[in-house]
């Protein structure tokens, strides 16, 4: 069996990959968020707020499962939250701290514990596909905490893909950045203040003008790839437009 362990599955990206994998009659998927929105024979529901520190901490080995017929293990950390769109100081602090527990946090700790867990399990692939941003290369107006947290994740990608090339694991850890989606975070960011986001008018523009990438199509390219051996040289950080078809 091919197990995938998926962050944020109830809705968006997350869920159309979980949808998308649940295609093939060989995998299994666990999906983490705080509710279940998928029913599925093969599809095991995780709930947990990773927002919540300490809940993550205490119920992080329940969403590892013991895998002892696995042909791959894929771990895909997408949960990612946005937060408010305001210039910094005019934030509450506590603002920071939840965006980067969900983006950075939470993610780097399920990375620990899968590598943790499955490093025993050679011979098979085993893969980390964190869901970056375009935001985490270019600095943008009211997305501070968003831009370093993702800053941030796409770092520890490429820090633990070091490590694992230098232990010899094949163990292959990837940073993506989907582009942009037709999801409730797009939703968000089009209501955005102007005065705190001067960007807003091009966003509502991509959502009129039909510029928007729906899940279902990005969680179809992401999943062929994911499926393929990785390509020789390949970055650790990703743009979706870089993947071949």
């Amino acid at each position: 069996m091919h197990y995938y362990i998926i962050t944020g599955a109830s809705r968006g990206l997350g869920k159309a990959l979980a949808e998308q994998l649940l295609l093939q009659p060989d995998t299994i998927v666990v999906g983490v968020s705080r509710h279940a929105t998928i029913q599925h024979e093969r599809y095991r529901h995780q709930p947990l707020d990773l927002s919540d520190m300490l809940a993550v901490q205490n119920n992080l080995f329940k969403v590892f499962p013991a895998c002892p017929d696995a042909a791959s293990i894929t771990l895909i950390n997408n949960a990612g939250v946005l937060g408010e769109v305001k210039y910094m100081g005019e934030l509450p602090n506590e603002h920071f701290e939840f965006v980067f527990d969900v983006n950075v946090i939470a993610p780097a700790m399920l990375m620990n514990t899968f590598l943790a867990t499955y490093q025993q399990h050679t011979g098979i692939p085993r893969t980390i596909l964190n869901i970056s941003s375009g935001a985490a290369q270019r600095p943008v107006d009211g997305w501070g905490a968003y831009c370093a947290s993702k800053a941030a994740l796409d770092a520890l990608s490429a820090v633990a893909q070091k490590e694992q090339d230098l232990r010899g694991s094949g163990i292959r850890i990837r940073s993506l950045a989907p582009g942009v989606l037709d999801t409730a975070m797009q939703e968000h960011i089009r209501s955005a203040d102007r005065e705190q986001f001067s960007e807003a008018e091009r966003f509502v523009g991509l959502k009129q003008d039909g510029a928007l990438v729906s899940p279902a199509e990005a969680a179809r390219q992401i999943v062929r790839w994911l499926q393929q051996p990785a390509q020789p040289q390949e970055p650790v950080v990703l743009r979706l437009a870089d993947l071949s078809e």
